[in-house]
């Protein structure tokens, strides 16, 4: 089949649809949902989801910590009071929150009047502005038609009390802070010199007033964080600039004319950039790492946000978005942190967190590529799980798939069972080769099966396989198949998945 011919019997599936798959083959699910009163927010990844996950989070340290030299940490979830006031967080980290007098039902107040009313709605508003439009528009609770009570700013930091004193702590809302704090240790064990990057993946937590659409919008998230800590008065290297000078980037600037972005090269990028290199570097990489991980370039942009909706912590920002069929969505937060941060810190706590950078003290800036792995792992799979025909199938990229491949016996019985196990055992020891085996119904199903969780090919023991040791290797977007002899399958997976990455690269 063509991929015009492909195109032209397939759909894209909606989002009630991606929830079933995820629900029914174990990608994710809420946590514990055997209970009734689980508060929302909070998402299990299954063995699929897992596995994807961690395949995402390897692309995202070979495509840019490894690549560009960065040192990766692991900091605690729990930090104290101390650090997010000088950060910021505890008074600047809030959301606008309305509740019913009636039925107390709790809503997010700029989201709720935008909604009701189709007019965007400022975030920071004050609460009397917030009551102003309430009344304007008559609005009332969305479950009883109750009144609504006075706007108050909620902050969204999840307080743990510590120890038997029940000291000050908070849940971490972003993995950044541990790498500023970190960041004066790191500088003399590890030597560093500017521009240098530091990256941590791991989880945060969010006290959201309306966490929806499953791993949209989250309390608890798994984010993957770079901080470039650089001199703003130096150049970088000739060299890096020369490796993605080719690249090109949908860059939609502030003010917005349409939602038609402008595809440019890096000079023209660098431009729309703030004229910084550097910058413009590390977007680049960031538009790399996201299409080699399957995301087409057409359907990316870089969209400045104005100054009202910046992060407080910003001087320039821009979301790195991608379009799915709920709209366009946001994946990373690429922001110009300057010396916000260290300059707080040093404040806050009295320790100098300058560095020397040549023969010139200073202060780093950041720059700053804050990555949803939820986010993206979700629209990944809105990108690529379409129904056809007779068959729902997952056309992940090999790279992101959770099992390269299935390894089935024909038929159930001994001699088919033995060979198609000794092979999926083979299989298994090799390096970066993740199989499964199935001998559960007829083969069609199993293909079926295997198709709707994107695995790519699926090796099948017939009855040739007990005559000439060779087995069929099944294409899961074209369905063709090949022989290839028992001792050459793991030679000819990894063929299959290096052409697959030369492709996206």
């Amino acid at each position: 089949m063509t991929s015009q011919d492909q195109a032209a019997t397939e759909r894209r599936a909606t989002y009630d649809e991606i929830q079933r798959l995820a629900l029914e083959r174990g990608f994710f699910f809420p946590s514990a949902e055997i209970y009734n009163d689980s508060p929302a927010g909070f998402w299990d990844y299954g063995p699929l989801g897992f596995l994807m996950k961690s395949n995402f989070i390897r692309e995202w340290r070979r495509r840019l910590v490894n690549y560009d030299d960065m040192l990766e940490i692991d900091g605690s979830v729990i930090l104290p009071k101390a650090v997010f006031e000088a950060s910021g967080h505890l008074s600047s980290l809030v959301d606008p929150l309305i509740q019913c007098t009636k039925c107390g039902t709790r809503i997010r107040a700029d989201k709720y009047i935008s909604e009701k009313t189709g007019q965007q709605v400022d975030e920071r508003l004050s609460p009397e502005e917030f009551q102003s439009l309430i009344k304007k528009f008559d609005l009332r609770c969305p479950k009883c038609g109750g009144e609504l009570g006075k706007p108050i700013k909620f902050n969204m930091m999840f307080r743990v009390g510590v120890g038997a004193e029940d000291a000050d702590a908070y849940l971490r809302p972003e993995t950044a802070q541990s790498i500023f704090v970190d960041f004066s240790r790191l500088s003399k064990t590890m030597r560093i010199k500017l521009p240098k990057g530091i990256a941590q993946v791991g989880r945060s937590f969010r006290n959201e007033i309306s966490p929806r659409q499953s791993l949209i919008r989250l309390r608890e998230l798994i984010q993957a964080e770079i901080e470039v800590f650089f001199n703003p008065n130096s150049k970088i290297q000739e060299e890096k600039v020369q490796q993605v000078n080719e690249v090109r980037m949908n860059v939609l600037s502030f003010p917005h004319e349409g939602e038609q972005a402008r595809q440019v090269g890096f000079g023209e990028a660098k431009k729309l950039f703030g004229g910084s290199e550097l910058i413009t570097y590390y977007f680049s990489l960031l538009q790399n790492f996201y299409e080699s991980v399957g995301f087409k370039k057409e359907n990316t942009r870089f969209r400045e946000l104005s100054p009202s909706d910046r992060a407080f912590y910003t001087s320039s920002a821009f979301d790195f978005e991608v379009k799915t069929t709920l709209g366009w969505m946001e994946l990373v937060a690429c922001n110009y942190r300057t010396d916000y941060d260290l300059t707080n810190h040093a404040r806050v706590s009295k320790n100098d967190l300058s560095v020397m950078d040549g023969e010139e003290k200073i202060v780093p800036h950041v720059v700053e590529l804050s990555l949803g792995v939820d986010r993206s792992l979700f629209c990944l799979i809105d990108s690529y799980f379409v129904h056809e025909k007779d068959r729902d199938v997952l056309r992940l990229p090999v790279n992101m798939a959770p099992y390269l491949a299935a390894v089935f016996p024909l038929v159930s019985k001994p001699q088919f069972q033995s060979m198609a196990k000794s092979i999926y055992q083979s299989l298994k020891n090799e390096e970066e080769l993740s199989v499964f085996y199935d001998d559960s119904g007829n083969i069609g199903r199993r293909y079926r099966r295997m198709d709707e969780i994107g695995t790519p090919f699926c090796i099948t023991v017939d009855p040739q396989s007990l005559e000439d040791s060779t087995v069929t290797i099944r294409n899961r977007d074209s369905m063709n198949q090949e022989r290839v002899p028992i001792s050459g399958i793991a030679i000819r997976l990894k063929d299959l998945r290096r052409k697959n990455s030369e492709l996206r690269s």
